[in-house]
């Protein structure tokens, strides 16, 4: 079972810090400082930070604004191995032991392997190297050893790939997922039908990215009535945060805090957090309906577009993730999350190389030819995954 040092479920993600320069290396410490001991000093204790986040920067900026700043019983560090850069196994324990001196610490709280998915899994196109590295018998090493008091992984892919990932490693105590109430049905990033497959194998569930990336903190005129109607004096991001928190075995929902106010705005809600009514939370499932509507697909129903295939990838799924990619603030690689799920969907079919020539393939749905639009959407998603 998971334990905290508080029963507070806001957890303070530290990959969208205050920075000098627009420069994400050279972090405003004396800021994050003034963030950090708010944030503790309202009974909050859980940090989340990596080995990458921040250009690399963001684990020895823990050390410096919490660690060496506050007494080690007064909270609780997650970070995560960089899956993304191993490449064979003699680099792994040097890589988490030079986490630990990035933290300045002998042990971390939570432990995860980081973003796992089909690119680092075994797959059509190449052996992935959890598998090639033996990356959880070195996950329950570190865990027997003291190093990792609690071990998990977070995730970025589809619900058959995490219900095979979890019967395979039952020794898991936590999966870390995008869950949100915008893509809580959505077609590549299925917030609900991975939380459930979570709970069905009985394990916690840590949200990232309850407000998709700052989307869901600037919502359109129509949703700010809906929640208003419930809450006027409750914010956007407040709503987002507190739909995740809401779900049933949900330990934390971190928030990538870059603001003194978001600190105190956050911790002021969640320190007298209660869980959503059901009404509230069909409210703002019908906000995420509004705001699909609002998209270039002009729809938050794509059932028509199943059982149809483009280049051999479900065409539902492709509208889906354009008319979301499209709606965030920066669909960039990296800042836009929805790419993720689209470059996975390539690689389960085979394909490496997102940029190469694609043979012309025509589309018709309900008798209507909608090749252009399927283009267009496309090469957007193509050139957002790259």
């Amino acid at each position: 079972m998971l334990t905290s040092k508080d029963d507070n479920k806001l957890g303070f993600g530290m990959m969208r810090l205050p920075v000098l320069n627009d420069d994400p290396a050279q972090i405003n410490l004396p800021e994050v400082d003034k963030m950090v001991d708010l944030f503790i000093d309202r009974g909050f204790t859980y940090f989340d930070t990596s080995f990458v986040y921040h250009n690399g920067h963001s684990e020895e900026t823990v050390r410096k604004t919490v660690v060496e700043r506050h007494p080690r019983d007064s909270f609780t560090i997650a970070t995560k191995f960089p899956t993304m850069m191993v490449k064979t196994e003699d680099e792994v324990d040097p890589y988490f032991e030079q986490q630990l001196k990035n933290l300045g610490v002998d042990y971390v709280n939570f432990y995860l392997l980081h973003i796992l998915m089909t690119q680092y899994l075994n797959n059509p196109v190449r052996e992935g190297v959890v598998e090639s590295c033996h990356l959880f018998d070195h996950l329950v090493k570190w865990q027997e050893a003291g190093k990792a008091k609690h071990i998990g992984f977070s995730f970025h892919d589809s619900p058959d790939v995490l219900d095979k990932l979890l019967t395979e490693h039952p020794q898991v105590e936590f999966v870390q997922i995008a869950l949100n109430y915008y893509d809580w049905t959505s077609e590549w990033v299925q917030s609900k039908a991975n939380y459930e497959v979570i709970r069905k194998h009985g394990k916690a569930v840590i949200a990232m990215e309850p407000v998709k990336g700052g989307m869901l903190a600037d919502v359109p005129e129509e949703c700010l009535k809906l929640m208003h109607s419930f809450d006027p004096e409750a914010t956007p991001a407040s709503w987002a945060i507190r739909f995740a928190a809401s779900q049933e075995g949900v330990f934390k929902v971190l928030s990538g805090m870059s603001t003194m106010a978001q600190v105190q705005n956050n911790t002021d809600y969640m320190a007298k957090f209660k869980p959503l009514s059901s009404e509230e939370q069909e409210m703002l499932l019908e906000c995420a309906r509004i705001m699909r509507d609002g998209g270039p697909a002009h729809t938050h129903d794509f059932s028509k577009y199943k059982g149809h295939t483009y280049h051999g990838i479900p065409l539902a799924g492709i509208v889906d993730c354009y008319n979301s990619l499209s709606l965030e603030p920066d669909p960039s690689p990296g800042k836009g999350d929805d790419n993720i799920y689209f470059r996975q969907e390539l690689l389960k079919v085979g394909v490496e190389d997102f940029d190469k020539e694609w043979p012309p393939e025509k589309v018709v749905v309900d008798g209507e030819d909608i090749t252009s639009d399927v283009e267009k959407m496309w090469a957007f998603l193509v050139k957002h995954a790259l």
